[in-house]
């Protein structure tokens, strides 16, 4: 028997705002800038995105990912010795106090301790040079080709360079971290020293951001003479998150917003929870009347904020048996404006078998049965 024809079961989410005329991007005042989206990679603005620039402080991203990375493995209790001390932005250790490496991560993001970086570096690398080598392996990794870390808090050095491409890209991998996102999106975090055991600090994060600008979430300010202002940030709304990095930009914090204004103006996050679709689909030929087909995965895009989206399961109206479990019977389609964005394969849920063909010895068992 030919197959039926495949309909349109369901179709939902159909909708096409009225065109709006793009929005120009805003003017800055940073030397370099970048406007990236990290769900689909893409850049929506930048300038001199792919210069080489002195990072300043925003360094600490890398080294307060290591860190955490480091203390979830345990054995994180560290001893602040004099090797330690380094000048600048603190969050004032004195020699023999006692801490986490959690703690460091804490002083580096909420006060950018310089002193916070070098502990953590000389605890895990063995040495400022050692820990800098896992810094470039960690940035090789995540694609940052203009980036060399010499320092772990990103003071001023020759061969100590990045680019807000490459910070971007930074902030997008830390994000991935739970313990780095939750971290970098609080206002301010308490550290309750180990030795001296009656010693509680509470540290107020310099990424003002976190206040002025309620999508925000998260970031790191840097600052020195030769690097100028810098700032590397995230914002999140209605499920599209950006970052923005900003080099050398002395009205960081207004450029964000404007660039993050401008960002969610433009584009809109598509996202469904297509792994949880269940339907019953008819069987013809099986012993059962129906098998249960599930969605294989989640789907989520990014699109222009203005276009037309529609979501359609693609199925047919029956199925014959046999149908194997995990086989493909059928997807759901993700559009925009007309054009296919990807598609979300439909699976059967459950083995179906064809009906056994019924012989002689059947015949006379119903025979008895039913008399």
């Amino acid at each position: 028997m030919k197959k039926a024809a495949a309909i349109l079961l369901c179709a939902v989410l159909a909708f096409i705002p009225v065109k709006a005329r793009a929005a120009e991007v805003p003017e800055t005042g940073a030397q370099a800038f970048v406007l990236y989206c990290p769900d689909n990679g893409e850049i929506i603005a930048s300038k001199n995105e792919n210069e080489r620039m002195k990072p300043a402080s925003t360094t600490k991203l890398m080294t307060t990912l290591i860190t955490l990375e480091s203390a979830a493995k345990g054995n994180d209790i560290i001893t602040f010795t004099n090797e330690m001390i380094a000048e600048g932005s603190s969050m004032y250790l004195k020699p023999g106090e006692q801490v986490t490496l959690r703690d460091l991560a804490v002083g580096m993001m909420m006060s950018s301790g310089n002193d916070a970086a070098n502990a953590a570096a000389i605890t895990i690398g063995g040495s400022s040079e050692g820990f800098a080598r896992l810094m470039n392996e960690r940035a090789a990794e995540f694609g940052m080709n203009n980036t060399h870390f010499v320092t772990p808090s990103g003071l001023d050095d020759d061969g100590h360079y990045s680019t807000a491409y490459d910070l971007a890209l930074l902030m997008a991998e830390g994000l991935k971290n739970k313990d780095f996102a939750d971290l970098t999106s609080q206002k301010n975090a308490q550290v309750v020293f180990r030795e001296p055991h009656d010693k509680r600090v509470t540290y107020n994060n310099h990424n003002r951001l976190l206040s002025l600008y309620e999508y925000c979430i998260g970031g790191k300010t840097g600052y020195t003479q030769a690097a100028g202002r810098c700032l590397v940030s995230a914002a999140k709304k209605d499920g599209l998150t950006l970052i923005c990095v900003t080099l050398n930009d002395k009205s960081d914090w207004n450029d964000h917003i404007s660039l993050y204004d401008y960002g969610f103006s433009m584009f809109k996050a598509l996202s469904f929870t297509d792994s949880e679709f269940r339907l019953d689909v008819p069987l013809a030929g099986g012993e059962s009347g129906s098998v249960p087909v599930a969605g294989g995965r989640d789907f989520s895009a990014v699109v222009s904020a203005n276009a037309g989206t529609e979501r359609r399961v693609m199925l047919d109206n029956f199925l014959y048996a046999p149908v194997e479990e995990g086989s493909q019977v059928g997807r759901i389609e993700y559009l925009a404006d007309g054009e296919l964005l990807g598609s979300v394969p439909l699976i059967a849920a459950a083995d179906a078998p064809e009906q056994r063909k019924r012989g002689f010895f059947d015949w006379i068992k119903d025979l008895f049965i039913h008399g």
